[in-house]
Parts: structure tokens; sequence; C-alpha cells
């Protein structure tokens, strides 16, 4: 299999934040999403951008922006299917999805998730904590029953994913998914960095 399409998930309305799009605001100088891009580039074939509302405002970043397909945000599955359908439409068989908040994640994310996927050919990443939902591998082969089950009102991930048993990908560092969803976070980041 080549490389996944790349889904960077910044379709949310960022409420804990005050607004706004988290993935701009600067970490140590750099935008957060900047440091998504640096990350999970080097890894896929290709990257486009889950976001709604003006996509002008990504202008920068020279990334194709593409808005949910299921209204009133529906969550991070909602990004996933936008992507699976872009995909579909450009020759893809996979997408590879992160959260456009979440700075410090593996440099080698895709590989374990290619791994962890070769039974379904659909994985989620987990640290000690607990699966990470947000950064997955997922087949463009399943984009209809996603969009079926959205549908129906699905919004939790892990539901969706064991129905298809979806494969493990293992991290042992849970500062590695750490996402900035307040300010708060925002300080703790840049106390990592």
């Amino acid at each position: 299999m080549k490389q996944p399409l790349g889904v960077i998930l910044a379709g949310g309305q960022a409420t804990r934040m005050g607004g706004g799009d988290k993935s701009l605001l600067a970490l140590g100088g750099t935008p957060i999403l900047q440091r998504v891009i640096d990350r999970l580039g080097p890894q896929t074939d290709g990257l486009i951008l889950n976001a709604n509302g003006n996509a002008t405002r990504f202008a920068d970043y020279n990334l194709q922006v593409v808005p949910d397909s299921i209204p009133d945000f529906a969550g991070p599955l909602s990004g996933v299917l936008a992507g699976l359908d872009h995909a579909a439409e450009n020759g893809h068989s996979h997408i590879v999805s992160a959260a456009a908040d979440t700075p410090f994640f593996p440099c080698d994310l895709v590989p374990y998730l290619l791994q962890a996927a070769e039974t379904s050919g659909l994985a989620l990443a987990a640290s000690p904590s607990g699966r990470q939902p947000t950064f997955g591998l997922w087949p463009v082969a399943l984009r209809d029953d996603l969009r079926a089950a959205l549908e129906t009102g699905l919004r939790k991930v892990v539901m969706w994913t064991q129905k298809h048993n979806a494969g493990t990908a293992e991290f042992p560092d849970d500062a590695a998914f750490f996402n900035v969803n307040t300010p708060q976070d925002l300080q703790a980041a840049e106390d990592m960095l």
C-alpha cells in the first residue's frame, strides 16, 4: 500500500479555548498547525485540512481545506468522513488522521498504524492512558458505512472502530498526544517545548 493521504482534523468549535482556531495559536513562536504539518507531512502522500467556516484563514498553509459533509459539528468522525470522501475522489485507498491541536504526536505514527491495521485496514493510536481516537488509519472502503453511522447519530469513534475490528498502534508516551484545549494547556505545551 502506498502512503495514506494525511487529514488534519480542525473542524471543532474550540469552546474550551473560548472559540477561534486552536491550531493557529503560536507555540514557541510557531503556529501549532505548522508543527502538525511538519510532523505529519513527511509520513503521508499529501495533506489536506478538515475545517469548517471560512477557509481563507488557513491560506498561508497551502493546504486544501475540506469541510464536514455532516452538519452541526458532528465530531471527529465527520472530519474523517470528509477526508475519506476526498481521498476516494483522488485515488487514495486510506487516510491517516491527526488532530490539529496536538503538536507533539509521534514522527513514526504512520508506520505503526500501518502495522497495526494489517488485518482490517483500520487502526487507532493508543498511549498508556487509552486510545487516541483522532489519530487513526482509515480505509476509504468503509466510508459509506461511516456515513450511515453518522446519519443515525453515532458520534463515538471507538464504538464505530470496534465494530470494524480496528487494530491498535501502541505508543509508550501520553505526552506525545497532549492536546491544547485551554489557555492552561497552551502554557503547559510551552513548558513541554
